[in-house]
């Protein structure tokens, strides 16, 4: 089965103004067995002190796991 999940980012401005957006870690999509509920887990690559995070679906260069 597939693992599905959507890198994590924090959005930032660079000097020409433009949204810029740097990854912090990784959002999974996962299922409960028991009563097959979809809930998320957030893990983050390091410790992050920001208001907001956007998560997006994997680019093709970083793809899906197969795992």
């Amino acid at each position: 089965m597939a693992t599905t999940y959507y890198t994590a980012t924090v959005p930032f401005e660079d000097s020409k103004g433009n949204t810029r957006y740097r990854r912090v870690g990784a959002l999974f999509e996962n299922t409960r067995k028991e009563t097959g509920e979809v809930y998320f887990s957030l893990k983050l690559d390091f410790a992050v002190a920001v208001k907001e995070i956007v998560c997006f679906a994997p680019n093709a260069k970083e793809g899906q796991d197969d795992t």
